[in-house]
C-alpha cells in the first residue's frame, strides 16, 4: 500500500513536470509538481465520468498530463 502511493507521486511529479512543458507553464518545478499529482487525480477523474477508464500505465500517465494540462488552464484564466 505505502509502495502504490510514493509510485503515484512520483508518476504524478513527472506528469507536471511534462504539463508544465507541454502548457510553456513559467511555475516553479515544485508547483508543476504539485499540479502534477492533483492534475492526474483530476485527470483519472474526469475519465471515469467520460467512460475511459485507466487500466496500464500509459493510459494512467496520458490522463494524468490531460489533467494537469486542464488544471494549468484553469489557474490562467483564474488568475485573469
Amino acid at each position: 500500500m505505502l509502495w502504490h502511493i510514493i509510485v503515484s507521486l512520483v508518476i504524478g511529479a513527472l506528469v507536471g513536470w511534462l504539463a508544465g512543458k507541454i502548457m510553456n507553464s513559467r511555475g516553479s518545478l515544485g508547483r508543476n509538481m504539485l499540479l502534477g499529482i492533483v492534475g492526474g487525480i483530476l485527470g483519472g477523474w474526469l475519465g471515469s465520468l467520460i467512460g475511459v477508464n485507466a487500466t496500464g500505465w500509459v493510459s494512467s500517465i496520458l490522463l494524468g498530463i490531460g489533467g494537469s494540462c486542464l488544471l494549468i488552464w484553469l489557474m490562467r484564466k483564474i488568475r485573469k
